[in-house]
């Protein structure tokens, strides 16, 4: 098929697809010709190796003042099973964390009402002071928002440098779901647009940090609007540099509003990643979140452009509460196994996507 070899023939070159080739990727490509695609590219950044983190959790608290249609996790302050940890709950859980091994601590909530600034960059110290060694990795870019405009009232640029000073290491890709603003509106309402989320990496990667950046995809977004939010992840990359790996989510339809919707096909879920490898040609990793897509998919996945599978997760609930089935952990042990047993070189990594192998 000539669409096909031009294609390939500018991925092999080296060049960067245009938004109409990698839709007719999306669209006609045969799932085994996009795995081989991918895989190219893949193999070209980081060879055999497939990497992994050793995380945990921790979700500070579920009250939120947003209602996202496809959200499971938001709770309002007077619901039965709304939560909220106080600074030396999460301080002893990141304690135990270190004890236990794990490199990462990740932490996100809901848009909470009433907690102070002092709470988020005490939270910050404590983690620190418990467990000096542990990459903090915390708060999406629309906590990120609300901590400047409704609780610091401060510039995105000022929130950031006292949560940086306080022992933020590492910003987190959550609340991109699809940047189309007509999606938007209908899935997420008055949320952040994408403009909003994009100046929150812009100037955490402007003061020399990293983030990771996600995709929420699987609802009401068509193939169109994956590569429209696709390019503008891209044309920040151009502009920075500091994304350290593209995560998509699949959607998952369950225990909120947009619970009639159908699961996407795994066909698809391998389709997505491997578009997204070929496209995203600035990006050095691509990583598949195993907590949505199964261990065996996510394993399946390392044929179709992914080199990192997350990480043992330990006690994830966003995704879970939302339905999905997959273990709360994965112990390191199991992640190596899947990897070897695909094929592939198993590497611990840190937050920042470099080896931890001595």
């Amino acid at each position: 098929m000539a669409q096909l070899a031009a294609i390939e023939k500018k991925i092999g070159n080296g060049r960067r697809l245009t938004d109409s080739e990698a839709l007719w990727l999306y669209e006609h490509a045969d799932i085994h010709d996009l795995g081989r695609l991918a895989s190219r590219v893949r193999e070209r950044k980081n060879g055999n190796r497939a990497t992994y983190v050793v995380n945990r959790f921790i979700n500070y608290s579920n009250i939120c003042v947003l209602n996202c249609k496809f959200c499971s996790f938001a709770r309002r302050k007077r619901d039965a099973d709304a939560f909220e940890f106080t600074v030396s709950e999460m301080a002893e859980l990141a304690k135990k964390s270190a004890a236990d091994g794990v490199t990462e601590v990740h932490i996100v909530g809901g848009l909470h009402p009433s907690l102070p600034f002092e709470y988020y960059t005490g939270l910050l110290r404590a983690l620190k002071h418990a467990a000096p060694a542990l990459t903090v990795k915390a708060f999406s870019a629309v906590e990120i928002r609300h901590l400047a405009g409704r609780v610091a009232k401060k510039s995105i640029r000022e929130t950031l440098t006292l949560l940086r000073d306080a022992g933020l290491e590492a910003l987190t890709g959550g609340g991109a779901e699809i940047f189309d603003p007509a999606v938007r509106d209908q899935i997420c309402g008055v949320k952040d647009s994408a403009d909003e989320w994009l100046e929150v990496h812009r100037e955490w990667h402007r003061m020399g940090r990293r983030s990771t950046c996600t995709m929420l995809y699987g609802h009401i977004e068509t193939p169109a609007q994956r590569i429209g939010h696709l390019r503008r992840l891209r044309e920040l990359q151009d502009q920075t540099g500091g994304f350290t790996a593209f995560i998509p989510y699949v959607f998952e339809p369950a225990n909120n509003a947009l619970a009639h919707l159908r699961r996407i096909s795994a066909l698809e879920e391998l389709r997505t990643l491997a578009v997204s490898r070929v496209y995203l040609d600035n990006f050095d990793h691509l990583t598949a979140y195993w907590i949505s897509m199964g261990l065996p998919l996510a394993a399946v996945s390392l044929d179709y452009g992914v080199d990192d599978l997350h990480g043992t997760v330990i006690e994830e609930k966003v995704f879970h509460m939302a339905g999905a089935k997959t273990p709360l952990a994965l112990t390191v042990m199991s992640l190596e196994k899947v990897i070897r047993e695909a094929g592939r070189e198993p590497v611990q990594r840190n937050t920042i996507y470099r080896s931890l192998r001595g």
